[in-house]
């Protein structure tokens, strides 16, 4: 077992790299990553334990919740998350908060890879590719460095209920959404959007993806697609991806990361 867990739930990759760059802070670190039920869910022999996730419509992504609920802790362990979001942080982590009693809990906004509602450009603060991904370093290394001492948050994170209620209604327009997904001319067959989704959804039929209702929103497949040939109707079309660079598709895959 290692010293310290960090479960980690990442669709473009950018907090995969965060909760990376955590890590090499901390030294002795799993990534048990939380796009399918985790792999490792007793994290009772670790000394610190901690969750880094992006906020979806308001709230926490895919199943996360219902993973963080089947996780046992030590009592005394500690205890720390970490937030990416766009413009506003949700609920998210008041809902972790409120299921293992955060110690420490901090956030960064980033670029938004839901590209189907917004261009990931439109970021507040407006921020370059380059100058994102620079916050993003700095941000980690900081956090880093307050969960190896143990810092402790003077405040609870926020409830911010109006979120709660959105991030519902958020959740259940992705099986309708899910029909507006299509591979145009561009797919070559290389399957890479069946190998990261993280619910199975995607088939391979006659060399083209074949999208099934299952879907939670990631946009893995949108986001790595190596030829951008797979969109969310026609809006997606002209708007850029921004998986992050030094993740790959095949990381978001593994179940556990292990970093020393």
């Amino acid at each position: 077992m290692s010293e310290n867990i960090i479960y980690c739930y990442s669709g473009s990759g950018h907090c995969l790299n965060m909760a990376q760059n955590i890590a090499k802070v901390l030294g002795d670190t799993d990534i048990v990553m939380m796009r399918s039920f985790p792999a490792k869910t007793d994290a009772t022999e670790a000394k610190r334990v901690g969750f880094v996730f992006p906020c979806y419509g308001g709230g926490l992504p895919g199943h996360v919740e219902e993973y963080i609920k089947a996780i046992k802790i030590a009592p005394g362990a500690y205890t720390f998350a970490v937030e990416q979001f766009a413009g506003y942080m949700g609920c998210g982590l008041h809902k972790i908060d409120q299921i293992v009693r955060l110690d420490y809990w901090n956030t960064i906004s980033n670029h938004s890879t839901c590209i189907w509602l917004m261009p990931h450009v439109l970021t507040f603060p407006p921020t370059s590719k380059e100058t994102a991904q620079k916050r993003l370093d700095q941000k980690a290394a900081e956090v880093g460095i307050d969960v190896k001492t143990m810092q402790h948050s003077a405040t609870r994170p926020p409830e911010k209920a109006f979120f709660a209620l959105e991030s519902k209604a958020f959740s259940g327009m992705h099986p309708k959404r899910v029909k507006k997904f299509v591979a145009n001319a561009d797919c070559i067959g290389c399957g890479t959007c069946v190998r990261v989704c993280p619910q199975g959804n995607i088939q391979l039929v006659g060399g083209k993806p074949s999208f099934g209702s299952n879907c939670i929103g990631c946009l893995s497949c949108v986001q790595f697609c190596p030829k951008a040939a797979i969109n969310v109707g026609k809006i997606t079309e002209k708007r850029e991806r921004f998986p992050n660079p030094h993740v790959k598709a095949a990381d978001l895959s593994k179940p556990i990361i292990h970093i020393d």
